[in-house]
């Protein structure tokens, strides 16, 4: 095992194009077995590029590696996982879902050897690689709630909360828990929330110990992106959503009555 450092101003920012490019020179130097990625906005955003030039065909969104070349990924949604075998040529690239593979606590407190530090020869890095990309400005909510993909509690709302400002339930709750803001497709496109809280297939897939969803039906899409929750707890007065099929707990009933009382209810000191 080694660490390899390419220091270079071009890879401050996380552009497809000269990261792709990175990971190409790095691969006919080393000539590796596996290039892995999580599967987040920034491996999402750079490992298929690297795959083309690499003229390798990516595995993605793995959630079980079952042989060296063998991976199980989920497919239709979520609703059914397909096995994939890769026969094709080095490297086998993929990307995994990280709340699939939780961390060994053992594993985690035992001592490792120390590995090497070598620098990547940039030497032959072209500017040209860079592309027609360029850095304008990174926005981001300012906010001390935790990371929606690594929370310990997530707290999501759907279309039922009718709208932005009674979306602020969803958030003082969530303040409350110690809890990170989730939200539907739905609640995003009616303009409740940033799209960046959106859980689901198109957005956040998220794994927490506890998952609360409130107002939100349940659409496969969503599922898809929740569904390995620990424990997932749903509100929704309409008993037949399909949330309720996937929900270890559920309450049929008006969430405007629902959130506020948990709100009084819950200690102060409940983090």
């Amino acid at each position: 095992m080694k660490v390899l450092v390419a220091d270079s101003d071009r890879f401050t920012h996380s552009l497809a194009e000269p990261w792709a490019r990175l990971i190409q020179l790095v691969q006919q130097t080393g000539v590796y077995s596996h290039v892995v990625a999580a599967s987040g906005s920034f491996g999402k955003n750079i490992v298929p590029r690297a795959a083309a030039l690499l003229d390798v065909s990516p595995v993605t969104d793995v959630t079980e590696i079952s042989e060296p070349r063998q991976f199980v990924r989920p497919i239709y949604a979520g609703n059914a996982l397909c096995t994939v075998r890769y026969t094709g040529a080095d490297p086998c690239v993929l990307t995994i879902r990280s709340t699939s593979f939780p961390v060994d606590l053992q594993a985690a407190d035992s001592k490792s050897n120390e590995a090497p530090i070598s620098q990547v020869d940039l030497s032959t890095f072209e500017e040209e690689s860079i592309g027609k990309s360029r850095y304008v400005k990174l926005a981001s909510q300012d906010t001390e709630r935790p990371d929606l993909g690594n929370a310990r509690i997530v707290v999501t709302g759907g279309r039922g909360l009718k709208s932005s400002e009674n979306f602020k339930m969803i958030e003082k709750l969530a303040e409350k828990l110690g809890a990170a803001v989730g939200a539907t497709r739905a609640a995003v496109d009616s303009g409740f929330v940033p799209n960046d809280l959106q859980v689901g297939q198109t957005g956040k897939i998220v794994a927490p110990e506890l998952y609360m969803a409130f107002g939100v039906s349940g659409a496969i899409q969503h599922i898809a992106g929740m569904r390995d929750s620990k424990v997932i707890v749903a509100v929704n007065k309409d008993s037949d959503a399909p949330i309720f099929q996937v929900a270890d707990y559920g309450l049929v009933g008006d969430l405007f009555e629902v959130i506020p009382e948990l709100i009084e209810k819950l200690p102060e000191n409940f983090k």
